[in-house]
Formats: structure tokens, C-alpha cells, sequence
């Protein structure tokens, strides 16, 4: 890349991390972020090495394997409850639930309580956690203003996520040799309760719908119907769910590599977690260069891919600076790909079910990452160690093989209409609809080119459509009288739509004119399903109908 190659970039991420910095909402949802993450891995490591100094790999491996079952039937469940309550309550209380699960597993290793007892408030822990990551992947187009915002704040998540991969096992390593597991959970515990102080005050611009709430088990049931129904987010979901197996082998193959393979000693798990977290990082600063990209697949896929190869290469050369090196790649691949996947995700799913259907997201990562880490034993019991890195590295690069051209229809989908975007965003009626529903607004948007002195609008007609002007300048007549005009970025045609009444004034082109149109049922859907863009509409209809 050239020299303005890299300054471009560099523009591109600081101008990514102020926009996030901005919004009062999303900065204050993305700081606490850390706090989760921080508590996330650290704790997982603490338990991880707790087992592994007790069983060995194979205890690890079961004990990891017991927490993430529970939670993966949980966070399906725990999950819609963001699409029946607002989203920021729910992120408020999955961060109250991990400070009081993570404060009673800490007691219960400071006394010294039997490990089934420490395992099992390790579970409930895990289960808390679950409610966290689709809360937040909810939450942030509520809060998001424009498309290039909210692709920011997912890369602005990333970075907090891979800076906590990075630091909390050197922080977990410490304090474990200083004061053990416990002390580690005391740290997380009390880093999750300032997360939930921080979101504590975060409101989003949404309103719930009048009526009775949807049951919860129909919300569990609505993601996975949405995932039945739709392809796109079918392929997605289950693109990143392939890639949780990786990320939960390796949680207990870097234990195993640590100890076994390199023989550096349990300080050199903590490092070799660090590695993963350092190419997280980097990747994450990097994801920036997606903000306003249309295509998303070409980088979910290669993300995926790069996530799996460092492994093979590790189990047939296994040095400490190789494997350093291989795992800051294979992080960087990881978090390349899960930026660009739930970004991918939150456009092509239908806004109504982004929650649960990031519930799903949620249970069958954890589900997945169960697998991961239980077949680890079973690889080293059946092949050894350095072949099991091989065999489980391989398997992203075949599954992106398998679901590229799935992967490939599920981007085409999700086309971002940068101009139509940019123009429906400016008009008050739209502005309050989350990024990806604009998104899907914009696809239904027609192009209507007029030659000056033609009439778009005859009072008194029928009306079937709203009308975007996005060049040229138009004459509003009401009774033959002239009461306005209207340019580039304004809309009108609302108030036939809206009050279902025939056409109150005549509109003439005073100069040639691009004009995009949107049908009767398409403009009703999207102003009618949110209630802050009717009571906008609402109030430019009876702007336009007050007496003069």
C-alpha cells in the first residue's frame, strides 16, 4: 500500500473512533464493553488454568465443556428479551447479572468451597455473560445515526474486545500467582458493575410498540424462523458459528501448546493468550478500512480462512516465536471477521428480529465453542497434540470453501445504496429509522428523471407514492396558488399516504429534475413501524395543513 494508502487508512480509524466518541450513547455502550470483555477472558482463564492444575488437559477440556452447555441453551432465551423490553435495560441488567454471578464464584474460591461447587457458579457465570454480546450487537444501531456510524462503533467494539484479549491474560496470569483464582473473579466482578453504572444512563431513540409483548418463547422461536426463512442471515449465523469452534479449541490448545509442546511454563499461557488478543487488535484497526465498504464478504471470508491456517502450520512446526507469531495472525483474521460478519448480520436481518436473531448468534457460539473445547481431548487422545492443531486448523478453510457462494448471495443482499442512504437519512420522516432498516428502504427506492414544466403531483389525485427530490427544484400549488418550493434533499407526497386522502396540492418541476419514489405500502411500512418516524410525519402533515 502506498504512503497515501496508510494515511487514508489512518483518517479512516480516527475518524471512525471520533464518530463513536461523538455519540454520547455509543460511547458510553463501547467503554463498557471493555469491562465485559476484560471479565469474559480473564475469569475463563482463571477457571481454565484452576482445571488444568488440578486434571490436566482433560479436566480443562470437560470443565469448559460444562460451563458453555448451559449457556448456550441460555442465550437464546435471554436474548429476546431485547425484543420485547428496551434494548438498553437488557444490556444494563446481562452487566448486573455478570458482576453478581462473577462475586459469588470469587467467594466460593477465596474459602476454599469443593471445585464441583466452583465449577458451578463458573457455569452460571458463563450463562450470565451470553446475555452480553447480543444486547450490545442490538443496541448499537438503536443508538447509530448513519450506516458509516454504526459500522464505526462495531469496529470501535472490536478494538475494545481485542485490547481486552490482549491485556486480561497477562492481568489474569498476574493475579493468579498473587492471590489466586478468586482474586481474578474480585477484578471482573467489580469491572462489570462500573460497566453497568456506564450504561446505566444510556437511553436510545426507540419506543416500544403499543400492545402486549411478544411471549418469550416466541421470541426464541422467531430467531430461529427468521434463520429458516431468510438465507442471508442463515449463512452469516452459521459462518461465525463454524469459526467458534476454533476460538473454543483454542482456548484449551493454547493451554496444552504452553505446557506441552513448548514447555514455557504456565506464565506462557498467559503470553500466547496475549498474542491472539495483540492480532485482535490490529485487526480490529484495520476492520476501520471496511467503514463504507459495500462488499463485506470477501473479508468475512478471508478473516475465517486466516483464522484457522496459523493452527496447521503451528502443529507441524512448533517454536515459540513461530507460534507467537502465527496466533497475533490468526487474531487479527478473527477479528477481521467477526467485525465484518455482524455488520453483514445487522444488515440483513430485519430489524424486528435483530435481538433474537442475535440471541441465536449468541447460543450457537457458545454451543460451538463447547465443541471446540471438548474435542480437543478427543483429537490428542486419538491423533496426539501436534496433529489435532492440524486437523481442527483446517477446518475454517473448508468451510469457507463449502459456503462461499451462499456467503457471496448473502453480500449481494445486503448492497449499501451510499447516495440513497445519504439522502433518505436528511429527511426528518427517516431519520429516526435504524441504519439497517434504511438500508432496506433505500433498496426499494426508484428513480424518476422529469423535464422542467411538468406536473409530478395534480391535486386532487389519487396518491401511490412519496417522492424524494435529489436534484433540481420543485412549485408546490395549492388552488393554483404557489406556497412553496422544494430542492435536492426534501420529500413530499406524504400527506395522501399518511391520512389516506386525495392529493392537497399540485407540484411542478421548475427545472429538469432526479426524483426517487417510493410505493404507498412500502412508505406506510417503514414511517408506521417506528414510532418516532410517524409522530414525525405526523407533525410535518400538520406543518403543511395550518392555516397560512
Amino acid at each position: 500500500m502506498t504512503t497515501e494508502g496508510h494515511a487514508a487508512r489512518l483518517r479512516r480509524s480516527l475518524g471512525g473512533f471520533a464518530a463513536v466518541a461523538a455519540n454520547q450513547g455509543l460511547r458510553r455502550v463501547v467503554v463498557a464493553y471493555a469491562g465485559f470483555n476484560v471479565g469474559e477472558w480473564a475469569t475463563w482463564i482463571a477457571i481454565l488454568v484452576f482445571a488444568y492444575e488440578r486434571g490436566g488437559a482433560g479436566e480443562a477440556g470437560i470443565v469448559a465443556f460444562a460451563q458453555l452447555v448451559p449457556a448456550t441453551l441460555v442465550g437464546p432465551l435471554a436474548a429476546g428479551l431485547g425484543d420485547r423490553f428496551p434494548r438498553e435495560r437488557v444490556l444494563l441488567l446481562s452487566y448486573a447479572a455478570q458482576a453478581t454471578a462473577m462475586a459469588a464464584t470469587a467467594a466460593a474460591l477465596l474459602v476454599g468451597a469443593p471445585p464441583p461447587l466452583v465449577y458451578a457458579l463458573a457455569a452460571v457465570t458463563t450463562s450470565a455473560v451470553t446475555l452480553t454480546r447480543p444486547a450490545h450487537g442490538a443496541t448499537l444501531p438503536a443508538l447509530a445515526m448513519t450506516p458509516s456510524e454504526l459500522t464505526s462503533a462495531n469496529a470501535a467494539s472490536g478494538t475494545v474486545q481485542n485490547v481486552a484479549i490482549l491485556a486480561a491474560p497477562l492481568v489474569a496470569g498476574v493475579l493468579y500467582e498473587v492471590g489466586g483464582a478468586g482474586s481474578v473473579f474480585v477484578l471482573t466482578a467489580t469491572g462489570c458493575l462500573l460497566s453497568a453504572l456506564l450504561v446505566a444512563g444510556v437511553r436510545t431513540a426507540e419506543e416500544s410498540d403499543e400492545g402486549e409483548p411478544e411471549p418469550v418463547l416466541a421470541t426464541i422461536v422467531g430467531g430461529v424462523s427468521t434463520l429458516r426463512q431468510l438465507p442471508g442471515p442463515r449463512t452469516v449465523v452459521a459462518m461465525l458459528a463454524a469459526a467458534s469452534v476454533i476460538e473454543g479449541a483454542l482456548d484449551v490448545l493454547i493451554v496444552v501448546l504452553a505446557l506441552d509442546l513448548l514447555a514455557i511454563g504456565e506464565s506462557g499461557v498467559g503470553l500466547l493468550s496475549s498474542a491472539v488478543g495483540a492480532g485482535g487488535l490490529l485487526g480490529a484497526t484495520a476492520a476501520f478500512a471496511l467503514v463504507g465498504r459495500r462488499g463485506l464478504g470477501l473479508p468475512l471470508g478471508a478473516g475465517l480462512a486466516i483464522w484457522g491456517i496459523p493452527m496447521v502450520v503451528i502443529g507441524i512446526a512448533p517454536l515459540f516465536a513461530v507460534a507467537l507469531a502465527l496466533l497475533v495472525v490468526a487474531g487479527a483474521g478473527r477479528s477481521v471477521a467477526d467485525m465484518a460478519g455482524r455488520t453483514l448480520l445487522q444488515r440483513v436481518t430485519p430489524d424486528r428480529s435483530l435481538a433474537r436473531v442475535f440471541g441465536v448468534l449468541e447460543g450457537v457460539h457458545t454451543g460451538m465453542l463447547a465443541v471446540g473445547s471438548i474435542a480437543v481431548p478427543a483429537f490428542i487422545g486419538l491423533t496426539g497434540p501436534r496433529e489435532a492443531f492440524v486437523l481442527l486448523g483446517l477446518w475454517m478453510p473448508i468451510v469457507v470453501v463449502i459456503g462461499w457462494r451462499a456467503l457471496r448471495r448473502a453480500e449481494a443482499a445486503a448492497v449499501v445504496h451510499v447516495r440513497e442512504l445519504e439522502v433518505l437519512r436528511g429527511i426528518p420522516i427517516f431519520a429516526p429509522l435504524a441504519p439497517p432498516a434504511l438500508e432496506r428502504l433505500s433498496a426499494n427506492l426508484s428513480r424518476r428523471l422529469v423535464d422542467a414544466g411538468d406536473w409530478i403531483i395534480r391535486q386532487g389525485e389519487t396518491g401511490d407514492r412519496y417522492y424524494v427530490v435529489d436534484e433540481g427544484e420543485a412549485a408546490v400549488y395549492v388552488d393554483d396558488g404557489l406556497v412553496r418550493t422544494q430542492g435536492a434533499g426534501e420529500g413530499f407526497g406524504e400527506i395522501a399516504l399518511i391520512r389516506d386522502v386525495p392529493r392537497t396540492a399540485s407540484i411542478r418541476a421548475r427545472t429538469p429534475m432526479a426524483l426517487w419514489t417510493l410505493e404507498r405500502d412500502v412508505f406506510l411500512a417503514a414511517v408506521g413501524g417506528h414510532p418516532l418516524s410517524r409522530r414525525s410525519a405526523d407533525d410535518l402533515v400538520a406543518e403543511r395543513l395550518a392555516p397560512t
